[in-house]
């Protein structure tokens, strides 16, 4: 990655008032995590590393595409969140690998290598659903179905309580358009099934 690769970051609270989980549309650490709860045992990850350099900083962990912060009880959310987010950007814009290999099981390096290298745009999509999307909508009593992906338009179809709901045109646009647009790149828009 280059110094001008655009990279999104939002946050998302946790049910820990002390943690915040900061979402990146870039792929971090697929199909592992790693928690370091001291700034000693964050010795083989440069993200990690990095953020522990911040002094209201207790705990780092690092998943697919995410960064969860602990942060010392004494500081406020709104004064460190910012610094917090350049500098989780800067380090993925710098290209650094932000966990060293010796740390991850080789069945996972292998995992991520073939996956990088065959997953087709229509595969990472089926995957978020199923990941992300689905288990949302399940509980709110609805159910979401892959229908197809062809020029750049994942068409979803909507059923249970979604394909009658109000809000089901905002959820498609606003939650699972972003996050598809985010995470897969060919993706331009998101619309559901007219059947």
């Amino acid at each position: 990655m280059t110094a001008e690769t655009i990279i999104d970051i939002y946050t998302e609270m946790t049910p820990n008032p002390e943690s915040l989980k900061f979402v990146t549309d870039r792929h971090i650490l697929p199909n592992f995590q790693l928690d370091f709860r001291t700034k000693e045992l964050a010795a083989g990850s440069g993200l990690a590393k990095t953020l522990f350099e911040i002094p209201f900083v207790s705990g780092v962990f690092i998943a697919n595409n995410f960064v969860t912060v602990t942060k010392k009880a004494e500081y406020d959310w709104f004064e460190i969140t910012p610094e917090l987010k350049e500098a989780i950007k800067q380090f993925l814009q710098s290209g650094k690998k932000p966990v060293d290999e010796t740390l991850l099981p080789k069945d996972v390096l292998l995992e991520q290598k073939s996956e990088a290298a065959n997953e087709s745009p229509e595969t990472k999509i089926k995957d978020l659903l199923e990941k992300y999307v689905k288990p949302a909508v399940q509980m709110d009593g609805g159910h979401i179905e892959f229908k197809s992906f062809e020029n750049g338009t994942v068409t979803l179809s909507l059923q249970g309580s979604c394909s009658s709901c109000p809000s089901s045109t905002l959820t498609l646009k606003s939650g699972i358009e972003g996050l598809l647009k985010r995470m897969v790149p060919e993706v331009e828009e998101v619309i559901a099934d007219a059947d």
